[in-house]
């Protein structure tokens, strides 16, 4: 004897007909296929080897070795291919989870990387003092390999032979990752980020760290499995000079990411936070939440991580952080977690907010993801100065260019306000942030008044007469709000804001659902006007509609609006008019809130509608929605100048439709002949010198 192990090199390897599928790269019903039509036929299908929970089971050799000789699948790697997508056959009784197995093995690839050598040659003793050798510590796979038990020397062999398939332990290791939706732990599929949400997180961290002194250094700010870390060390052309710290917890999150990290060849150092880092104190942390190791945590606890990752900044560090965007850019409905984001926000580190469009994160497409950037606070700016850049690309592919345009307003957003007044946004948006202070609802809704990160309460109110002039409305008067215990550091109260869901269960508002019929789409001269999703978009255009008697006929127990409803639709954006005449059919997929007129609440339509039209793409939720109250002395004052203002509006628009007409009506008779022009001033044209020289 040699002193080998009584085991086979070729470690006998399972397979289930979807394995067989992902290995042959074909639909699972074409592997029930070939086993249905080859039996018989001088070739069939391997008979199961077992039959666990009705579930068939095939030896993984015989399944390459019939694909070989029958040419099916279209892998035509299949047998170099066919570790990758099979499992060990264990050797003792008790059925092993998915997490230690899968620590387990990338645990010994990682050993393999390191010794540089064929594992399955070693007992359990020998792979164990290995481990030992190379993890004294325990930071990162001894335990991993000492919880496998009595299968480690057959997982030994199949992580060779995987190796083998790969061609280097670092790609096996990959690809166990990459199929971890398949055979791989849940906390990880559910993690998983796309493609362009790391490629985006990637460029963000690396362009952050190139604007940095010194050579900086990426950390693991959330002991996450590492995809996006992974993504900065490869998008580094120097892989063996990046400084990265893996978080400073023991979670099985974290110790794979050492374990990754350690695979690739670089070198993580002591796994006890930033701090142990040598040199530069430049550095990028990077975080996404929830963490594989705490998928549960609520809106309060990521809250709180990130504001522990904001404790640590300082001047020269920088932070990405990725999270739903119920935490970090929508409305928090929880007074002590919106108390928390708001105590984030006066830091004056979170430098960037951006809503991103749904679909990045793999296990569910539809949670839509948003990103936070912290940097450099300016302490020497007074607070009420103080600016947030925001964007919102909910409704945007995130392909390359608006990937890397976003990520160049990111690093723009890293600079004083000289810097980012000059920077050419395509994205991000400069707001105060008071602003953001004062509005617990969306942090990225475009409310359309850009120009709030410039002006403060007493240059409104300067703007506010200077127009009044021009125009020749000046038939009301504005003044600035003084500061005051209950206002803002830059002297304007804080509206409040109320939620629809309780103006709702006050009575305060009452909600109108749209009339549901086949609504006629043709228009008729006199009616009812029908407000649909079209008309609430171009409140401008000719409403159709609809003989009074006719609908009552059509729609039996059908409402009408009445002056003052707020009509609104929450496809394919949040849109609303108020209805001031009334009498109005409200076409479903529309509706409409009605004010209650003895008991108002501070609410006022033309305020509702503004607060809805100035809500972003993706705020779709109505109930959720939070509007203003107007104090009850300001009501009647700003409800009259605005229909002064709306006269206003309808007297340009019917000029501007006469000044039109005028225009066509000159240029059609002019030019064909039936009209000739007398009268009008032509000025002298100009005389230009004749050229002596050049000419033919």
């Amino acid at each position: 004897m040699d002193g080998t192990p009584a085991h086979s090199d070729r470690v006998p390897l399972r397979m289930t007909l979807t394995d067989i599928a992902a290995l042959a790269h074909v639909q699972r019903p074409v592997v029930s296929l070939w086993r249905t039509r080859s039996a018989g036929s001088a070739h069939p299908f391997p008979d199961p080897v077992v039959v666990d929970d009705g579930r068939p089971h095939f030896d993984a050799d015989e399944v390459a070795a019939w694909l070989a000789v029958t040419g099916r699948g279209n892998n035509t790697e299949a047998g170099a291919d066919l570790a990758a997508f099979a499992q060990p056959q264990t050797q003792g009784t008790e059925q092993q989870t998915s997490r230690p197995r899968f620590d387990g093995l990338t645990a010994l690839l990682t050993l393999k990387a390191l010794t540089g050598g064929m594992l399955g040659h070693l007992d359990t003793d020998e792979l164990l003092d290995t481990a030992d050798d190379h993890d004294p510590d325990d930071l990162f796979l001894f335990s991993e390999i000492a919880s496998v038990g009595g299968d480690l020397v057959s997982l030994a062999h199949f992580a060779d032979r995987l190796a083998d398939s790969a061609y280097t332990a670092a790609e096996a290791f990959e690809g166990l990752l990459a199929n971890r939706f398949r055979t791989g732990p849940p906390e990880l599929a559910a993690t998983a980020l796309t493609d362009a949400a790391e490629r985006l997180l990637a460029m963000t961290a690396v362009e952050l760290a190139a604007g940095l002194d010194g050579e900086p250094g990426f950390v693991d700010a959330a002991g996450g499995g590492g995809d996006v870390l992974m993504a900065v060390v490869d998008a580094l052309s120097e892989r063996d000079q990046v400084r990265v710290v893996p978080s400073d917890d023991d979670g099985p999150a974290a110790r794979l990411l050492r374990r990754r990290l350690r695979v690739h060849g670089v070198d993580a150092g002591p796994a006890a936070g930033a701090d142990r880092i040598e040199g530069s104190p430049s550095l990028v942390y990077l975080a996404q939440y929830p963490s594989p190791d705490r998928l549960t945590m609520s809106t309060a606890e990521i809250l709180t991580a990130i504001e522990r990752i904001s404790d640590r900044l300082d001047d020269h560090q920088r932070a990405v952080v990725l999270a739903p965007a119920r935490v970090l850019s929508d409305t928090v409905a929880d007074r002590d977690a919106a108390e928390l984001r708001s105590g984030i926000l006066r830091t004056d580190r979170v430098r960037a907010i951006v809503r991103l469009p749904a679909g990045l994160l793999r296990s569910r497409p539809r949670e839509v993801q948003a990103l936070w950037v912290l940097g450099p606070s300016f302490a020497d700016v007074p607070i009420a100065d103080r600016w947030t850049m925001v964007a919102d690309l909910g409704q945007r592919a995130l392909t390359q260019d608006v990937s890397r345009d976003l990520v160049s307003d990111l690093v723009a957003s890293m600079g004083d306000l000289a810097t980012v007044r000059a920077h050419a946004f395509r994205f991000a948006r400069l707001v105060r942030t008071r602003s953001l202070l004062a509005a617990p609802g969306s942090l990225v809704a475009d409310t359309g008044h850009h120009g709030d990160a410039q002006r403060s309460p007493a240059e409104d109110a300067l703007r506010v007469e200077h127009l009044n002039r021009i125009l020749g409305t000046a038939g009301f008067a504005v003044g600035a709000v003084p500061a005051g215990p209950d206002r803002s550091a830059g002297g304007q109260r804080a509206p409040e804001r109320v939620p629809v869901a309780r103006l709702l269960a006050a009575r305060t508002l009452r909600y109108l659902p749209g009339n549901r019929w086949d609504a006629p789409s043709e228009e008729t001269a006199t009616g009812a006007a029908l407000l649909g999703p079209a008309e609430i978009l171009d409140p401008t255009a000719q409403p159709r509609r609809i003989p009074v008697l006719d609908f009552v006929q059509q729609v039996p127990g059908g409402r009408l609006t009445e002056p003052g409803d707020v009509v609104f639709c929450t496809s394919p954006r949040p849109a609303a008019m108020v209805d001031t005449a009334g009498g109005s059919v409200v076409v479903f997929p529309a509706r409409a809130f009605r004010i209650d007129a003895g008991d108002p609440g501070g609410l006022l339509a033309e305020v509702v509608a503004a607060d809805i039209n100035a809500l972003g793409a993706s705020e779709k939720e109505w109930r959720r929605w939070l509007l203003r109250t107007t104090p009850e002395q300001q009501r009647a004052p700003l409800q009259a100048a605005l229909r002064g203002l709306r006269h206003e509006q309808d007297a340009l628009r019917e000029r501007l439709g006469l000044v039109e007409e005028l225009a066509r009506l000159i240029l059609d008779g002019v030019a064909g002949g039936s009209l000739t022009l007398t009268g009008i001033e032509v000025p002298d044209a100009p005389t230009h010198p004749v050229p002596t020289e050049g000419t033919a």
